[in-house]
C-alpha cells in the first residue's frame, strides 16, 4: 500500500503541467541553468533545515469554527494560504463540526509539521522532495498559482520597466549575479540608484519557483536581504522605491480589487527577449488576466506551478473527508480566489486513493 502511494504520489507531480521543468532551456529570452559546486550542493541541506525553523512573518492564522469537537490543522505555504481559508471557511459551514487551524509559515515549515505530526496537511508550493516523499508524504493537486517579479512604484525607472519589462536574464543578473547593479544599467537610463534585492529568509516554494525560473537550482541562489513571508517581501518593495522582490499572485494582487497592490508594480516578462512588451506579454494588468495567461500556458513554469495538499500517509476520517471536498466540490471556489484549476484527469487520479 505504501508503495502505491509513494507512486501515486510522484505520478502526480511529473504528470503536471506545471512541475518544474526545463523551461528556461527551451524559451527565448529564458535564462541558462546554473551548474552546482560540490560544496553548494553539500550545503543546501543545512541551509534549508535552518530555514525551516526560522521565525515567520506575522500574518493571522486562521482559526475556523469552534463550535465542534473535531479539527483540521493545516501549515505551510503562503501561496495556498488564501484559498485554504477560503476552504475552510466553506466546509465550516456544511459541516460545523469540524474546525480549522490555518497557517502560513512557508512550504518548508508545512512540510516539517505535517511529517513531524505537527499538523494534519501541509501546504506545498513547491516540488516534494525524495526525502518527503521516503517520510510518507502523500501529494495531492488543489490549484496552480504563479510567482512574479514585484517593484515599487516610485521605482526611478518604472515607466521603463512598464513598457518593456525585464527578460529573464537580466531578472538573473540581479537575484543570481552579485554583481551591485544600478536601475540605470539594466533599463538603459542613466540612473545611478542602486537596486536593493528583496528576497525570502524562510524556506520558501515561492523562492525555489523564481530561482529555478532563473536559472538556479535552490532558494539558496537567491541574493538579497532576507525578509520573513510573502507579506514582509511585500511590505520591503512598498517601502523602498529603489527595491525588488518576488511574490505569489495572491499576495502581488488586492484580493478586493483584483489589481496589483497600492503602491506596488507587477514587473513584465519580455518573454521573447524583443526589448519590449508586446500585446501577448501584457498580462499583468489584472489578477484574472494573469491566471487566464497561466491557464493558456502564456506564462513560464516555473514560477507557475500547481499547489498541492500533502499529508503523510494515506489521510483518514475527518482529514480524507475534507481533501475530498476540496478537490470536488471545492474546486467551485478556485477560480474566485484567484487560482487557477488543476485538470480534471488530475483531480480525478488523486480521488481514486481516497476510495
Amino acid at each position: 500500500m505504501i508503495r502505491r502511494l509513494f507512486a501515486l504520489a510522484f505520478l502526480i507531480l511529473v504528470s503536471s503541467p506545471f512541475s518544474t521543468r526545463a523551461y528556461a532551456q527551451t524559451t527565448p529570452g529564458a535564462c541558462t541553468k546554473l551548474t552546482v559546486p560540490t560544496a553548494q550542493a553539500a550545503a543546501t541541506a543545512a541551509a534549508t533545515k535552518a530555514a525551516n525553523t526560522a521565525p515567520t512573518a506575522t500574518i493571522p492564522a486562521a482559526s475556523i469554527g469552534g463550535k465542534g469537537s473535531g479539527s483540521i490543522a493545516l501549515s505551510g505555504a503562503f501561496a495556498l494560504y488564501p484559498l485554504a481559508q477560503v476552504w475552510g471557511e466553506a466546509y465550516n459551514k456544511l459541516h460545523g463540526d469540524v474546525n480549522f487551524d490555518i497557517q502560513a509559515g512557508g512550504a518548508g515549515k508545512g512540510m516539517t509539521d505535517v511529517l513531524s505530526g505537527a499538523a494534519d496537511i501541509a501546504l506545498l508550493s513547491r516540488d516534494v522532495r525524495p526525502e518527503e516523499t521516503s517520510k510518507g508524504a502523500v501529494l495531492f493537486p488543489a490549484a496552480i498559482d504563479a510567482v512574479v517579479f514585484t517593484i515599487n512604484a516610485q521605482n526611478p525607472v518604472a515607466r521603463q520597466i512598464s513598457a518593456n519589462g525585464l527578460p529573464c536574464a537580466t531578472l538573473a543578473k540581479i537575484f543570481l549575479g552579485g554583481e551591485k547593479l544600478t536601475w540605470g544599467q539594466i533599463a538603459g537610463t542613466d540612473d545611478k540608484s542602486p537596486i536593493n534585492i528583496y528576497t525570502r529568509a524562510d524556506s520558501s516554494g515561492a523562492a525555489e519557483q523564481a530561482s529555478k525560473y532563473l536559472g538556479g537550482n535552490t532558494q539558496d541562489d537567491l541574493k538579497g536581504i532576507g525578509v520573513q513571508g510573502d507579506p514582509g517581501v511585500l511590505e520591503a518593495v512598498r517601502k523602498d522605491p529603489l527595491g525588488i522582490g518576488y511574490n505569489n499572485i495572491g499576495f502581488a494582487y488586492d484580493p478586493s480589487t483584483k489589481v496589483p497592490i497600492e503602491g506596488v508594480i507587477v514587473v513584465p516578462l519580455d518573454q521573447d527577449g524583443s526589448g519590449k512588451i508586446e500585446a501577448a506579454e501584457a498580462i499583468y494588468t489584472t489578477q484574472k488576466d494573469i491566471t487566464t495567461a497561466i491557464a493558456g500556458k502564456k506564462y513560464p513554469s516555473p514560477p507557475a506551478r500547481a499547489l498541492y495538499l500533502v499529508t503523510k500517509g494515506q489521510p483518514q476520517g475527518a482529514v480524507r473527508d475534507f481533501i475530498k471536498w476540496a478537490l470536488t466540490d471545492g474546486q467551485q471556489f478556485v477560480e474566485d480566489a484567484g487560482y487557477v484549476k488543476i485538470a480534471q484527469d488530475k483531480l480525478q487520479a488523486a480521488l481514486d486513493t481516497l476510495k
